[in-house]
């Protein structure tokens, strides 16, 4: 029996187990609109495709599963563009389709026509121009293993209004052949040998664990490898959860808004093992002091990360649960020296206790509300719970980063890579469609919340209660921040004088608006939105002139923090 193009791409979406879609519709697309009813998938209509893109990597990063977004040509497709490049930099697994003219207007600059293959080349792990409905079912196959194999990422697919509307025998491929695309998973049994000998040599080992280790699954393996050698771990941005933060071992996030104990383990390391991470700038500062005295073991799926920005000594290309799970067995063939090893740096893990008590993250409490206490106020209101945390970015994200403590993977959501505003609610919009009875908490900036603020209507819309935390000091922080430490305080163009009345736009919306002004009213506040079983605003009125500290300023090695 033929389908129509529009039905394969539908019925293609339904083998491949997507349940969720995130869309908005469009003339190019109108024939997929039509037929999506027939389908077993949900569709979730945004406000605006970037949102789309976003809550299908939200839903991504939740799950583990591949995120989908639709939407139609011209605009609707560069309006993906960011979504697309937020996914690409964090390496998360969105396929994105994207509606086009027909094919014999291609190049005519027919209306709402965009280049978008073109366009998005750069920011997709890859993407296709479909011309002929025949090769569909194949693209479609491949768009969702390139999205989830080796190192995941964001597949493009532009599908032109004629080849929706063509008609053929619809045939779905069991499996993909890619001449050229073989990703290596498992990691070169001499290169194992020679880390492990190396890491039990070690005298003051670390762990730097990435977001790779989430991606892969690794975050049990990782904790019991540590936990067995008694090797202090430290996350990325990217990696936070991958690790409970509530263990001794932990060392908390490194780099430019890392804890000191952290930088300072690094920095003074012997052994370095960096675990699906990617010695991103804002981890490594300035780049010729960073680890100097370590052996560097580098565990990444990508060979191209691999001394990309620091010199490795013992690179292992491969998944990394596979690799620490071959590390393990290792370990526990060397059972004698490894129980020699774990009880062998006791005076490295007494040094960075007592880093740990001289600087810890603290900041002090006014009359005003300091937005690092509203934060830990919601990391004590939902211990236990397992909360899904999205933020913005700027400096909420770095105090949710730095003041909840997080002990699962996929509990945190961030735009590490990229830094996108206007991410994060989007976000929690996909984790909560994909955890509908789990706690989603957004914890944003005011500025960052007004970029993608529209999504509340897709809150109410589908009842998806995700609680909007707006720490709210009247700037855009982090820039303001950097022009009060290195610019002499020339606040320009940072202040955000006209903001709207947060609690009265989320009630317009039809959502649930509350604030607080005063630091007494912090908790009762958050009390009251987790209770409520509908998409609630919170506008925390902080402290406008407070600081994300530790910091380490542009061009220095991370051990030289401003602290204060």
């Amino acid at each position: 029996m033929k389908k129509t193009g529009a039905q394969i791409v539908l019925q293609s979406l339904q083998i491949e187990g997507v349940k969720a879609v995130f869309g908005y519709p469009g003339g190019a697309v109108i024939n997929l609109y039509d037929e999506l009813p027939n389908y077993e998938l949900k569709h979730y209509l945004v406000r605006h495709e970037q949102a789309a893109v976003h809550a299908a990597d939200g839903y991504a990063r939740a799950t583990g599963e591949v995120g989908v977004a639709l939407v139609t040509s011209g605009p609707g497709a560069t309006n993906t563009v960011t979504g697309l490049a937020t996914a690409y930099m964090d390496s998360i697994p969105v396929v994105v389709f994207t509606g086009q003219v027909p094919t014999a207007l291609i190049g005519n600059d027919a209306f709402q026509e965009a280049d978008i293959v073109g366009i998005t080349r750069p920011c997709t792990k890859h993407n296709y121009l479909v011309k002929d409905v025949r090769e569909l079912p194949r693209i479609i196959k491949e768009a969702f293993h390139i999205a989830r194999s080796g190192r995941p990422g964001p597949v493009l697919i532009d599908l032109p209004k004629d080849v929706l509307v063509d008609t053929t025998i619809f045939e779905y491929p069991e499996s993909v052949s890619l001449r050229g695309y073989s990703p290596t998973y498992e990691g070169h049994p001499g290169q194992l040998r020679k880390a492990v000998r190396a890491l039990l040599k070690a005298k003051r080992p670390v762990f730097y664990v990435g977001g790779g280790a989430i991606l892969s699954n690794a975050a049990g393996v990782i904790t019991e490898l540590a936990v067995r050698l008694q090797i202090p771990v430290t996350t990325t941005l990217m990696g936070l959860g991958a690790f409970p933060e509530t263990h001794a071992l932990s060392l908390g996030m490194l780099g430019m808004h890392g804890t000191y104990r952290a930088n300072m383990a690094v920095t003074e390391s012997d052994v370095l093992v960096a675990i699906g991470a990617r010695f991103d700038d804002r981890v490594t500062g300035r780049i010729d002091e960073f680890a100097p005295d370590a052996k560097i073991i580098h565990i990444d799926i990508d060979p191209t990360s691999i001394s990309k920005n620091v010199k490795v000594h013992i690179p292992i290309v491969g998944d990394v649960h596979d690799v620490m799970n071959k590390m393990m067995v290792a370990v526990n063939e060397m059972s004698e020296e490894a129980h020699e090893f774990a009880a062998s740096h006791d005076e490295w893990l007494a040094r960075i206790a007592k880093w740990k008590e001289m600087h810890k993250l603290d900041y002090i409490q006014e009359e005003v509300i300091k937005p690092q206490y509203v934060v830990e106020k919601i990391c004590e209101l939902t211990r236990g719970q397992q909360p899904i945390i999205s933020t913005e970015v700027g400096q909420n994200q770095m105090w949710a980063a730095q003041f909840y403590e997080y002990t699962k993977p996929r509990t945190w959501l961030s735009s590490g890579g990229l830094g996108t505003m206007g991410y994060g609610f989007p976000a929690a919009l996909g984790a909560q469609v994909a955890f509908p009875d789990r706690l989603v908490i957004d914890i944003a900036g005011d500025g960052s919340i007004q970029m993608n603020i529209q999504e509340l209507a897709t809150a109410v819309q589908y009842r998806l209660p995700v609680k909007i935390i707006i720490l709210n000091n009247g700037y855009l922080g982090m820039v303001r921040q950097w022009q009060e430490l290195f610019f002499q305080k020339h606040y320009s163009a940072t202040e955000m004088s006209a903001v709207p009345d947060f609690v009265k736009l989320a009630e317009a919306y039809g959502a649930v608006g509350l604030r607080a002004t005063r630091p007494q009213e912090v908790e009762s506040t958050l009390k009251k939105a987790f209770s409520i079983n509908k998409p609630v605003l919170v506008d925390f009125v902080v402290a406008g002139e407070e600081n994300v500290y530790p910091m380490v300023p542009a061009g220095q090695p991370i051990s030289k923090m401003l602290l204060v």
